[in-house]
């Protein structure tokens, strides 16, 4: 004799194996997400989509694997100013780490602030300016500090001894120093690096080996030969500034963001 099965007993009894299949789908995507965070990152939902769109020059998830990058560490992004690292920095350490954004004193410090107001995924970050405030960072308790195309501009205003020296002081022994510049040919004049915005590696370098730096390496993954570095009005003349506006805008929107030295250094271990 056929039973009579009520039919939202039978859907239950056909959802029911499937169930296990999901969960595992969900767990194996949980685990993808956890094994790369730098991605999930650079992902993020609230990145502006302005800024995703300069990915193809900056390489952020390529370039923060360089540098030892991981979620539980305590670091340091000197000279943050618009938030462009920030948006991945941030919800890639809020979680597990410290991250604490060194920005100089003066206009980009108010922008940087009302950034940080912008969304809550930024409460954690740590805002100390620079210099006045920086010994609020311990000496010897940063695993990373990074910089990005901001060496140039320590050396144009005189300050990058003292401020590399400051990297240093509070870095633990054995933590990391990721420098993105500008790169200017070794042959070229040096007089070029006082208004260019590029910079030697040599010159940045001996920056930080004067500093007591060890030079770990470097990457090529923000290299672009198609930058020249002679433009009349610097680094400044290709995008994102594009400082000769609509001249030749499409020469330098087809050469792309500038040629850029990656480079990692270490503090020595104790």
């Amino acid at each position: 004799m056929n039973r009579l099965v009520p039919i939202g007993l039978a859907i239950a009894g056909l959802a029911l194996p499937a169930m296990p299949l999901l969960a595992q789908h969900d767990a194996h995507a949980g685990h993808q997400m956890a094994a790369d965070p730098i991605a999930a990152a650079v992902a993020a939902p609230t990145r502006k989509p302005a800024n995703v769109a300069r990915d193809q020059y900056r390489h952020p998830a390529e370039t923060l694997a360089f540098f030892g990058v991981t979620p539980m560490q305590t670091v340091v992004e000197y000279s943050p100013s618009g938030g462009w690292y920030s948006e991945i920095l941030a919800p890639l350490i809020r979680d597990h780490g410290t991250f604490y954004a060194l920005q100089p004193s003066g206009s980009y410090l108010d922008g940087y602030k009302s950034f940080l107001a912008s969304n809550p995924v930024y409460d954690q970050v740590k805002l100390v300016a620079y210099p006045e405030e920086s010994a609020s960072i311990p000496a010897g308790s940063v695993d990373t500090v990074l910089t990005f195309r901001n060496v140039h501009n320590m050396v144009m205003g005189g300050k990058a001894a003292d401020t590399f020296k400051a990297f240093y002081t509070m870095l633990k022994p054995g933590g990391t120093l990721g420098v993105v510049d500008h790169r200017l040919p070794e042959d070229r004049d040096s007089a070029a690096e006082m208004k260019s915005g590029y910079l030697k590696v040599s010159t940045v370098r001996k920056l930080a080996e004067d500093a007591g730096f060890e030079y770990v390496g470097a990457s090529e993954v923000n290299a672009n030969p198609k930058d020249t570095a002679d433009w009349d009005k610097g680094v400044w003349t290709l995008p994102p500034v594009l400082r000769n506006k609509d001249v030749d805008k499409d020469k330098y929107l087809g050469i792309g963001e500038s040629d850029r030295m990656t480079l990692k250094f270490r503090k020595p271990a104790a």
